[in-house]
Parts: C-alpha cells; sequence; structure tokens
C-alpha cells in the first residue's frame, strides 16, 4: 500500500509539473497568429489608402475641358510630327537708308541760300522744287545762255546757207556749251527753258529741284548760309525699300549667297530681309564683316537708324520633334513638361528633355510623333493643374 501511494505521489507531481507547458506554447502561438493577422490588415489598409492617394494626384494632373471651353479659354492643340528645322545665325545690325534709291540734293557753285520749298520728313516728287540759291558764278553762265540762245534762233531762222557754215555751226555749238554748262551746274530743263526765253529772269538765282521722289531724310542748312560746292543740302530717299547692314562676326563661317532670307528685329517689329551683297573684308576695330541686306518697308515700320537684330538661318538638322517655346511650362519639381491630349480629350502633363533651339521652336525628347499636343495655352492648363482642375462653372 505504501508503494501504491508513493507511485500516485510521483504521478501527481510529474502531471503538476508539464500540464501548464502546452496551453503556454499554444497561447504564445495564437498570440503571434493575431499579431500577424493585424499587421496584415494594417498592411492592407496602407495599401488601399496609398492607392487611393495615388489615384487622387492623377486625377489632379488631368485637366478635361470641352470643345468649347478649350476655345474660350483659347487653347490650340497641334500633332507632334518630325519637322527639319535651320540653327539661328544672329548678328547685330542698323537700318540705313538705300543708296540705290537716294539722291543727295547740293550746289555745284558756291551759293547763297535764298528760299526753301520742302522741310524735314516731307514727302515730295519728282521735278518739284527744293530750294533756290543765289551764285555770282551762276550770273555769268545764266548770260552765256541767253545769249548763245539768241544768237543760235537768229541764225538757225537765216540757215546756212545765208549766214555761211563757220558761223553757222559756231552759233549751235556755243548754244549747246552754254546748255550743259547750266545742266552741269544742277540746273532742270524746265529751268534752263525758262532762262533762254525770259530776258528778265533774276540772273545768279536757280532752283534745285528734286530729281526722284521720296522723303526729304535730313535737312541741313539755314536761309541765307553759304554753302560750298557739293556741301549736302538735303538727302531724299525712298523709304519703301531700306537697306539693313549686319555685322557677322569674323569667326562665323556662315556662307550666303544674294537672295537669301533673315529675320529683321527690332523690339516687338519683325520683317524678312533679303541678302544683296556682302563684304570680303574684316572691319580691323569691330572684327566683323558686313551683309548687306534690302528691306520692304512699304508700311513704314523701320527707319533710318533703327538698331535691329538679325537672324540668319544656318545649316538644317535632320528630321526632329520640335514645339513652340510657348509650349513648355515647367513642373513643380522645376522639369520641363508639355500637355498631351489622351484619346479622350484629357490634358496631361508629360515631362520632356530639351534639345537645341531653333528661333521660336525648341527640340524636345521623351515623346512620340503623332501625340496631340498644347501649342497654345500651356500656362492656363498648367494655372488648373494647380487649382486642382478646370470648374465649368467659373469658366
Amino acid at each position: 500500500m505504501s508503494h501504491f501511494h508513493n507511485y500516485l505521489a510521483v504521478l501527481s507531481i510529474t502531471a503538476l509539473l508539464y500540464s501548464p507547458v502546452l496551453p503556454a506554447q499554444e497561447h504564445d502561438h495564437a498570440h503571434e497568429e493575431e499579431h500577424e493577422t493585424e499587421a496584415h490588415a494594417e498592411e492592407q489598409a496602407h495599401g488601399h489608402d496609398d492607392e487611393h492617394g495615388h489615384d487622387e494626384y492623377a486625377e489632379t494632373n488631368v485637366v478635361s475641358l470641352s470643345d468649347g471651353q478649350r476655345q474660350t479659354a483659347d487653347i490650340h492643340l497641334e500633332t507632334l510630327q518630325p519637322m527639319t528645322l535651320s540653327e539661328q545665325v544672329y548678328a547685330p545690325g542698323e537700318i540705313k537708308v538705300n543708296g540705290y534709291r537716294s539722291y543727295i540734293v547740293s550746289p555745284r557753285v558756291s551759293s547763297v541760300v535764298t528760299a526753301r520749298h520742302a522741310g524735314l520728313g516731307e514727302e515730295v516728287t519728282s521735278g518739284q522744287p527744293l530750294v533756290t540759291l543765289f551764285s555770282e558764278e551762276m550770273i555769268t553762265a545764266q548770260s552765256q545762255l541767253q545769249q548763245a540762245y539768241v544768237e543760235w534762233q537768229r541764225v538757225s531762222k537765216l540757215g546756212q546757207g545765208a549766214v555761211g557754215e563757220k558761223r553757222f555751226v559756231s552759233a549751235q555749238t556755243e548754244y549747246n556749251a552754254a546748255n550743259r554748262r547750266l545742266q552741269a551746274l544742277g540746273l532742270s530743263a524746265a529751268i534752263i527753258a525758262r532762262i533762254e526765253q525770259n530776258t528778265n529772269y533774276p540772273l545768279g538765282e536757280y532752283t534745285l529741284t528734286a530729281q526722284t521722289s521720296g522723303l526729304i531724310m535730313t535737312d541741313e542748312f539755314n536761309q541765307g548760309q553759304r554753302i560750298e560746292p557739293g556741301q549736302p543740302l538735303m538727302l531724299l530717299s525712298d523709304e519703301a525699300h531700306l537697306w539693313v547692314e549686319a555685322r557677322l562676326s569674323a569667326q562665323n563661317d556662315l556662307h550666303l549667297q544674294p537672295g537669301d532670307q533673315a529675320s529683321v528685329v527690332v523690339g516687338d517689329i519683325a520683317a524678312i530681309g533679303t541678302v544683296l551683297q556682302e563684304s570680303h573684308t574684316i572691319d580691323p576695330v569691330s572684327r566683323t564683316r558686313t551683309v548687306r541686306l534690302e528691306l520692304d518697308n512699304r508700311d513704314h515700320r523701320f527707319h533710318s537708324g533703327m538698331f535691329v537684330d538679325i537672324y540668319f538661318n544656318g545649316p538644317q538638322t535632320d528630321a526632329i520633334l520640335a514645339v513652340p517655346q510657348s509650349a513648355l511650362m515647367r513642373d513643380a519639381e522645376g522639369e520641363w513638361q508639355i500637355f498631351i491630349a489622351d484619346d479622350d480629350g484629357d490634358l496631361l502633363p508629360q515631362v520632356v528633355t530639351l534639345g537645341p533651339q531653333y528661333g521660336d521652336w525648341q527640340a524636345i525628347s521623351g515623346v512620340k510623333p503623332g501625340q496631340t499636343y498644347v501649342s497654345r495655352g500651356a500656362f492656363f492648363v498648367a494655372s488648373e493643374i494647380a487649382k486642382g482642375g478646370f470648374d465649368p462653372h467659373n469658366h
């Protein structure tokens, strides 16, 4: 009986020692599974939040506009197509009067100004009186013409047979010489005819007339002033056709031909000039060579003396993708982007990499030919994205 009791006591002690171990292990394992389940649930919830946040971000970077809204916002769409562009070569320049269409009014003998008949900036026509002068030398020349004219009229009426060949030829020669002398002094045929036929013509006075139609570009004399031979009084020029003198760097090897075109720009005014001539000498001071262009100025937007910017077309590129400068905007990170229209017509930003610039065009990469982009109105689209989208009730 004692052995049996001892056996029971050992068995009871053993049961007490080992019975807590298994429930504790099961509890720990259940706790780990519960923790993993909660973590997985949190991860799923967090992932769902991220996905929802990403959708919200994508939605805020899309602008949806109807055709009417685009028209109201002046948004233009174009299709990206490969194009060839020309590199632009810059040169400073200056507007000049057209030397082939200008005329300097000046006396050919020492004279005194007695009257003016036109002023600075006035438009005159060929043959119009400009200035009247007085000259002692002109008195002699005019008197000789009147005498020679009278003699020639008498001899020519009598005929060579009546007066003899020598007198006939002499009278004719003296008359022609006196007439040509006044022409050389700058008198027109009409004024010479008046001197011939009017014995009361005020000797010594003569009037210079416009030899071409145009504007009086300069007016550099005063009433009563003595003017020396060759001294300019006025400059007449046809301002409808001006010259532009461009100064190309001596290091530039741009090859130009007569007829090549270039952009001439001053402020907001731009026009196309045509190459006329090119100098083959280098200015020793500025180290530039001169290229002369002709500018159609019938609208009178340009004037002599203006400083201008000139852009020549250089070598052409291979086919590239390019957009107008107005199509480019920076995003929040400072990256350059354009706005692409998807199949639904929504406008989405697309980051691009810039290449060389060709005038108003910018070479880009990161897009594909055939995509439709915003060529005008990109600033408006960027503003709507920054605000969170286009609200049709506010437009």
